[in-house]
């Protein structure tokens, strides 16, 4: 079973056409397709398609979008049939239903193959697949470049705009597209040019800082897709946290919120200069806030592009844990008031500056845990009852999570990656003596692989949760959360 985007519309064109019906549907897209011309529109449906299929290939997707152009060009000129669009778009999601359709695959076809009309129609414009976490594409040579331009720029064209979609696709849509565009304007001025290689570092350079705002806000909006405001908030608390230890809650937090608001107004802007903006404003709030705390921090705010001082600190690895106090506990009255003070974000912070070798996607648990407690114990009657009954098994809970992840993490910034595997092969050896030279190479792969893509500042959070969840265990219900 296959499906196809049948809309190209922003999702709030799909969040109000259910209730203004087909011709709302139907007016939206003829608009966006008189508006922007043929070419335009066809471009538009390749990144709209590649960002929602980031599994698809480039066939599955071509033939999305020369169906839907198909249907546009046919149903959107002055004097067509008034039920061209509907018989057109209802003809789209049959084809999607059909088990031999060259459209992309996605499992929740079958659900919405159910249905039919307009709600099979929306139902099939909601599907997409996750976003890629570990970008795969790999800039051809500019040689390379320029042979697969002259042997036929559309299909160069084509390709690029799907390879790009599909891994940079959580980019704000006005980034996106202004990076493709300038890229292939940068391909087909220089594969002409009787100097393409002078060409090409003329206009990389000059791209530089589109380049760079591209990468940054694919990871930041990712993250923010996958963690949402609120955790967000919590996650660059967490990041400053462990890149400066010395600086306090009170220094950091109007940062992070400030980081979701961000975040929360830009990922899905339409607006073209959104994210450029308010990452520069940010990134000067930062660093006049912070600068002073640490020589490497403030290193980094010392160049004149903000994009790149804000990669910098991104970038940024923690230091050692620092000697600090022993953690004062909130007490169980504390955790909850609703006075705004966020005692758990505090004491996780705490825990965090402690902890500076255990990444956030490990400190995301301790997060989830400690919220679900707060969100099951303190909308009871008898709130404090809750929180006490329930809360020395979480402490428990949290003190051996956090001995696992510094078991699979504690070392791994602190040594070469062969030093890794060399100490984990004698841990292993010492505590499992009876285990075959095969099985203790497995293991030991095993555990490196993890601690190289989630020991590390700014881990991709979906893909490492789960293999925290594989390695360490984390189980949660609507009234607790248990961490192993």
């Amino acid at each position: 079973m296959k499906v196809v985007i049948v809309l190209l519309l922003a999702a709030v064109s799909l969040s109000h056409a259910e209730h203004r019906g087909r011709d709302y549907v139907r007016d939206k897209v003829c608009q966006e397709f008189n508006s922007l011309g043929k070419d335009n529109f066809r471009s538009l449906a390749i990144i709209m398609n590649s960002k929602k299929f980031s599994n698809a290939t480039f066939e599955q997707i071509s033939h999305v979008v020369k169906d839907v152009v198909s249907l546009a060009e046919t149903c959107c000129v002055k004097g067509a049939d008034p039920i061209c669009y509907e018989t057109g778009s209802s003809a789209l999601s049959a084809k999607s239903c059909d088990e031999n359709s060259p459209y992309p695959d996605h499992p929740g076809i079958v659900a919405c193959c159910t249905h039919q009309g307009l709600e099979r129609k929306l139902c099939l414009a909601a599907l997409h697949q996750p976003p890629k976490e570990f970008p795969t594409y790999v800039e051809p040579s500019n040689e390379e470049l320029c042979e697969a331009f002259k042997k036929d720029p559309q299909d160069f064209a084509d390709r690029f705009t799907y390879e790009y979609s599909i891994n940079y696709g959580q980019a704000p849509l006005p980034v996106l597209v202004g990076s493709i565009k300038s890229y292939l304007s940068m391909v087909g001025t220089c594969c002409i040019s009787p100097r393409p290689t002078v060409c090409f570092l003329k206009e990389k350079l000059e791209r530089k800082t589109l380049s760079l705002l591209t990468t940054m806000s694919t990871r930041i909006c990712s993250r923010y897709s996958a963690y949402g405001k609120d955790k967000s908030k919590f996650s660059v608390l967490m990041m400053f946290a462990q890149k400066i230890p010395s600086a306090s809650f009170e220094d950091i937090s109007p940062l992070a919120v400030a980081s979701a608001e961000v975040f929360s107004k830009c990922c899905s802007s339409m607006a073209e200069d959104c994210m450029q903006k308010e990452l520069s404003e940010l990134t000067t709030k930062i660093c006049t806030k912070l600068s002073s705390k640490d020589e490497k921090f403030s290193d980094c705010c010392k160049g004149k592009n903000l994009l790149k001082n804000y990669l910098c600190i991104y970038s940024l690895k923690p230091p050692k844990p620092p000697q600090l106090p022993e953690i004062q506990s909130p007490t169980d009255e504390q955790l909850c008031t609703n006075d705004g003070s966020h005692p758990m974000d505090l004491f996780t912070f705490e825990i965090a500056r402690r902890q500076t070798n255990i990444p956030e996607v490990f400190l995301s648990k301790v997060y989830d845990a400690t919220h679900n407690l707060v969100n099951g114990c303190c909308t009871g009657a008898d709130s404090i009852a809750c929180v006490s009954s329930k809360r020395p098994q979480l402490r428990g809970e949290i003190l051996k999570f956090l001995t696992k992840a510094n078991e699979i993490c504690g070392e791994y910034n602190y040594l070469t990656f062969l030093e890794f595997k060399q100490r984990l092969k004698e841990r292993f050896s010492k505590t499992m003596p009876d285990a075959t030279p095969a099985s203790l190479t497995e293991l030991v792969e095993r555990r490196a692989n993890i601690a190289s893509t989630c020991c590390i500042m700014n881990a991709p959070p979906v893909y490492c949760s789960l293999q925290i969840n594989a390695e360490v265990g984390h189980t949660c219900d609507h009234d607790s959360c248990t961490l192993i």
